[in-house]
C-alpha cells in the first residue's frame, strides 16, 4: 500500500472547494426566478439539484465520520436504492423554501470541508461496506458530483441535452447520485 501524506487530503480538499466554486458560479448565472422552475435536470429545478448535491455531500461527510470513528467498513450497510433516495430528496426539496435548501447544502459542504481538514490520510484507503475506498466515496459525492452538475447547469443555458465537454458521456442525461 502506498504511504499517504497530508498532501493527498489537501489536494482532495482543494478539488472539492474548486468544484463547488464552479457549480456556484454556474448557479449564479441562473435567473433567480428560474431557480424553482422544473426542467433544469430532468424534472428537477435548481432547488432540487442543490438539495441533491447537499444530500450527497453529507453522505461523503458521513463516510468520513465513520472512518474517524474507526467504522469505515460499516458505512453504507443500510443504504437504499440510489434512485429512491434521489427521488425522496427531490420531493422534500420541492416542499422546502430555496433559502433553507441552500443552507442545508452549505452545511453539508462545510461538514465535509471540516472533516477533510482533520482527516488522517490513511483513512482515504479504507473501504466502506460496498467496496469503495473512502477517497472514491468523497470524489464521487463531492468534487466529481459538483462538476457534473455544473456542466448540467451550463448545458441548460446552451439548450443542449448534454454539456459540450461530455457529449459522449451518457451519465449526464439523467440526475445521478
Amino acid at each position: 500500500m502506498i504511504e499517504r501524506g497530508p498532501e493527498q487530503v489537501q489536494e482532495l480538499l482543494r478539488e472539492l472547494q474548486s468544484a463547488r466554486g464552479e457549480f456556484m458560479a454556474a448557479l449564479a448565472d441562473v435567473e433567480p426566478s428560474l431557480l424553482t422552475a422544473p426542467g433544469l435536470v430532468g424534472d428537477w429545478s435548481a432547488r432540487e439539484l442543490i438539495a441533491h448535491l447537499g444530500y450527497w455531500t453529507g453522505h461523503a461527510a458521513e463516510a468520513l465520520h465513520h472512518a474517524e470513528m474507526d467504522r469505515a467498513g460499516d458505512f453504507g450497510e443500510d443504504e437504499h436504492d440510489v434512485d429512491e433516495r434521489n427521488a425522496i430528496v427531490a420531493r422534500v426539496a420541492a416542499e422546502t423554501d430555496l433559502a433553507t435548501v441552500r443552507q442545508r447544502e452549505e452545511a453539508a459542504f462545510e461538514a465535509l470541508v471540516t472533516g477533510l481538514e482533520h482527516a488522517d490520510p490513511a483513512w482515504l484507503d479504507e473501504k466502506v461496506s460496498y467496496g469503495d475506498t473512502l477517497e472514491r466515496v468523497i470524489q464521487d459525492d463531492g468534487p466529481e458530483h459538483y462538476r457534473e452538475h455544473a456542466l448540467d447547469l451550463r448545458a441548460w443555458f446552451t439548450g443542449t441535452d448534454q454539456p459540450e465537454d461530455a457529449a459522449d458521456d451518457e451519465s449526464h442525461a439523467e440526475p445521478a447520485d
